[in-house]
């Protein structure tokens, strides 16, 4: 049995589930990324997702939003069915989130099947995105949404 760590690792899982989403959404924005810098976000976005997994405080919430980054990312690596089955999963746990949250879900369902090439079912999730974009209160977050939604020719 392994020896208790001499840290504090509730500390640990709180700093390591940020750092290591936030380290992958700028490899999401770098663009230009080596085959060593994708695989690299693949595994900093599920490394963030594990230490969510070993927080007091994780929640259906910030489990959406871990397993949409991990959607955007096999979408934007071009791995169709990757991006759809995290989607899947993001979807479960945003159905009974807030507007944002489940808009976000179906963006990325509606992202991951149009890569897919399934142009009937990536046009239902958007509408029921679009849909959602227009209950939200926040402005800032119905804009980003908007804007996301906008822009889904491109992974």
């Amino acid at each position: 049995m392994a020896k208790a760590p001499d840290f504090d690792l509730a500390a640990a899982h709180r700093y390591f589930a940020a750092h290591c989403f936030n380290s992958a959404w700028n490899l999401i924005d770098k663009g230009d990324r080596s085959p060593e810098e994708e695989r690299l976000m693949v595994a900093l976005n599920q490394a963030s997702i594990y230490h969510w997994l070993n927080r007091p405080d994780c929640d259906h919430q910030r489990l959406s939003v871990g397993y949409w980054q991990a959607s955007r990312i096999q979408a934007l690596l071009g791995n169709a069915g990757e991006a759809r089955r995290h989607a899947e999963t993001c979807l479960s746990y945003s159905a009974a989130l807030a507007p944002f949250y489940l808009g976000y879900a179906h963006e990325a369902m509606a992202r991951a099947l149009l890569l897919a090439g399934d142009a009937t079912g990536g046009a239902e999730h958007l509408s029921q995105a679009l849909s959602l974009v227009q209950v939200i209160d926040n402005k800032d977050e119905r804009e980003v949404l908007a804007s996301d939604l906008a822009g889904l020719g491109q992974p």
